[in-house]
């Protein structure tokens, strides 16, 4: 994150000396990025982060590659499909890259064990559900249109309010930091006056869960495609004290206020976050174009450098007519896309839309997988011809 904050106990001066009750030390942990050189947080703990007395490599299912895939548009209707487990275990992957990789889960039951991810960086979209994550760093309640994100090392564990009730997630990784846009940002690093949120928007962890308790634990530790198993001689939630720039938070898409224009505004002012390898974008409720001649629905375009995908959250979608809750479109780099037949014309004149969508633009072609010829729609391809 960009700007600084503190939870629980640390002593005065970092690197010092910073004693227990029973008079022996806290052990410190500089949690940093890019080496020494990037934003960081110190955290003191009960016993040493590095008691891991066995490491083991595990088997976990990947979702197979779509190998001869063709270069078509998609519709995917993620809602008709559902795996069951866990916040991690009930994941699907449907597309990804080197940079990216995009998932939804449909958890009905809460993680038992703990989860991290070393190599990527998480974004949790909650579509449906809601609960509270578990982290080495506090808790975070989360409610229905909250993205949490988790930055790479973190230890968490997903406990949902109600486990029998429809829960679904939408899960977006990246090798690199989901970082506000530099032009929503002063020379400071906070939030400027014209950027669409500020920081009394973004939820750190507001209490920290410190467990004493000597007895194995068991991580499972996502490692590129790779799985592995550490058991740690104690609880993983040993942290007494942090502060710093480096830790997970939760912001919801209903604290976003978009910005409208005279003439039909192009998806970047809609950026949420941004990556070194793609862009993430929201949709949500809000004024068309004011110019009296505005064409509100947004005109055909070709990306020639990026992958278009959307995940359909809820709403009436200006530019086609029945989408699904939960549907993924995907427009491949190069394609031409837009509006469906009639849509243009349909737009002229409304005042406002009530949607709510995630859209994730890359600078990499998406690879498909197998979960993609499962679920998208045959007829989608066709759905811009003309009707007689």
């Amino acid at each position: 994150m960009s700007f600084y904050h503190r939870l629980g106990k640390i002593p005065p001066k970092r690197h010092t000396t910073f004693y227990k009750e029973d008079g022996t030390l806290h052990r410190e942990e500089l949690f940093s990025t890019k080496g020494f050189a990037g934003v960081y947080t110190n955290r003191y703990h009960l016993h040493m982060p590095t008691a891991i007395s066995n490491i083991e490599k595990i088997a976990c299912p990947q979702d197979p590659i779509w190998e001869d895939a063709p270069l078509v548009w998609r519709m995917l209707h993620t809602f008709r499909s559902q795996k069951k487990g866990d916040a991690i275990s009930s994941r699907s992957t449907y597309l990804l890259n080197q940079t990216c990789s995009i998932a939804t889960a449909s958890p009905n039951a809460s993680m038992e064990g703990f989860y991290k991810n070393v190599y990527a960086h998480e974004l949790v979209f909650v579509h449906k559900g809601s609960g509270v994550c578990r982290t080495d760093f506090g808790k975070i309640d989360f409610d229905e249109g909250d993205y949490l994100v988790l930055p790479k090392g973190v230890i968490y564990q997903m406990i949902l309010n109600h486990p029998d009730q429809t829960n679904r997630m939408l899960v977006v990784t990246s090798p690199t930091p989901f970082e506000i846009p530099k032009h929503f940002r002063n020379e400071y690093g906070q939030c400027s006056e014209s950027a669409p949120y500020c920081e009394r928007d973004f939820r750190p962890p507001v209490e920290l869960e410190t467990v004493d308790e000597k007895k194995d634990h068991d991580i499972l530790v996502k490692a590129g495609s790779t799985y592995y198993r550490h058991t740690l001689k104690h609880h993983p939630f040993d942290v007494v004290g942090w502060d710093g720039y480096e830790y997970p938070f939760a912001f919801n898409i209903k604290d976003y206020a978009p910005i409208v224009g005279k003439i039909h505004q192009p998806p970047p002012v809609h950026l949420v976050f941004t990556t070194q390898g793609f862009v993430l974008c929201n949709f949500v409720p809000r004024l068309f174009d004011f110019h009296e001649q505005a064409i509100p629905a947004p005109y055909f375009h070709t990306n020639v450098d990026s992958d278009e995908v959307i995940y359909y959250v809820e709403g009436d979608f200006m530019s086609r007519k029945g989408i699904e809750e939960g549907s993924i479109s995907h427009h491949p780099t190069g394609l031409p896309h837009g509006p469906q037949p009639g849509k243009t014309e349909q737009s002229i004149g409304k005042k406002e839309t009530f949607e709510y969508a995630v859209m994730v633009d890359t600078y990499s072609p998406l690879q498909s997988t197998l979960c993609v010829e499962k679920t998208m729609d045959p007829s989608y391809e066709h759905s811009w011809l003309e009707l007689t």
